[in-house]
């Protein structure tokens, strides 16, 4: 069985680059350290230092064995936070990773009911893309993953997929090239300066899909994988741009833009992905409650009709 205090002594010598200067850190023997790594480098049946002049530096297997150390201290760390902070003792720790092609704006929208439900939670909130986030959900770095597809299966990651729900997509421009390019919607869009997301977006697709069968062949200025960045090129009147119609309001407020029409057809789907078959942590049921009976209960009402 490994011995993590034999890994603590490796992980801090590899810090530190010599014996003798861990020693000095961790107030133990320079000849304790050194016995207790080769211990461990007995255990793992392979050697992890080698002397380059007055210095350790790590073999291959040493690099490999600093990565999974690094991760096995974090864990411990987040275990220790995790317990402490536990239902009935203070705030309870909630992580969560949003996939970079979420609008800011509507992660907020999601999350919100999280903080404001009646346990005290505490957010840690990370965006990043999806396999980073899939991955970190793998090995229970963090709780929930939000995202606008579900889990892929071809991953082989363990985890559900909870559908919060849908949201028509609108196009969004100034109002100077709203005036222009709503008079004939859709075909008006031939031509028209476009603002869109990422290839990563799966809105991407259904729009590129959506401009075919209306044969319209708008003129691509700009494509983000921030949303707020794109917004904010669409403020400039650079071009137009799409976002959920449940966001108009915002968007007319923060962006000066107002809806050219809608891509009937197109809708931006979100997911709650979790290791939880069913929804136990509190505030993932109130992400979810909220969801489905406030924030998408209006388009599931439009869509059902």
């Amino acid at each position: 069985m490994l011995n993590y205090k034999q890994l603590h002594y490796f992980l801090r010598v590899a810090k530190a680059g010599s014996i003798a200067r861990a020693s000095e850190q961790l107030r133990l023997a320079p000849q304790t350290i050194s016995s207790q790594i080769g211990t461990l480098e007995d255990a793992l049946g392979t050697q992890l230092f080698s002397r380059v002049g007055r210095r350790l530096e790590l073999t291959a297997a040493g690099q490999l064995a600093l990565s999974y150390a690094e991760e096995i201290f974090q864990i411990g760390r987040e275990l220790e936070e995790t317990v402490r902070n536990r239902p009935g003792k203070g705030d309870i720790l909630f992580r969560v990773g949003v996939a970079d092609v979420v609008p800011k704006s509507m992660a907020y929208h999601l999350l919100a009911p999280a903080v404001g439900s009646a346990e005290r939670v505490r957010l840690i909130c990370r965006e990043d893309k999806l396999e980073r986030l899939f991955a970190e959900l793998a090995i229970h770095k963090i709780d929930l993953v939000i995202a606008d597809q579900p889990l892929p299966a071809q991953l082989g990651v363990k985890g559900y997929s909870h559908t919060l729900g849908r949201a028509q997509i609108a196009f969004y421009a100034v109002h100077k090239l709203a005036m222009r390019y709503r008079k004939g919607f859709p075909q008006s869009l031939n031509g028209a300066p476009m603002l869109l997301p990422g290839a990563g977006a799966v809105m991407r697709g259904a729009l590129t899909r959506w401009f075919g069968e209306h044969q319209v062949e708008p003129q691509i200025v700009g494509e983000f994988d921030d949303s707020a960045l794109m917004k904010a090129f669409g403020k400039a009147g650079t071009g137009i741009f799409p976002a959920p119609v449940i966001l108009a309001d915002e968007i007319r407020r923060q962006y000066d833009a107002e809806i050219v029409g809608r891509a009937d057809g197109v809708a931006a789907r979100y997911y709650a992905i979790s290791v939880e078959r069913k929804l136990i942590h509190p505030a993932v049921v109130a992400i979810s409650k909220a969801a489905k009976s406030e924030l998408f209960a209006e388009d599931s009402v439009s869509a059902a009709s």
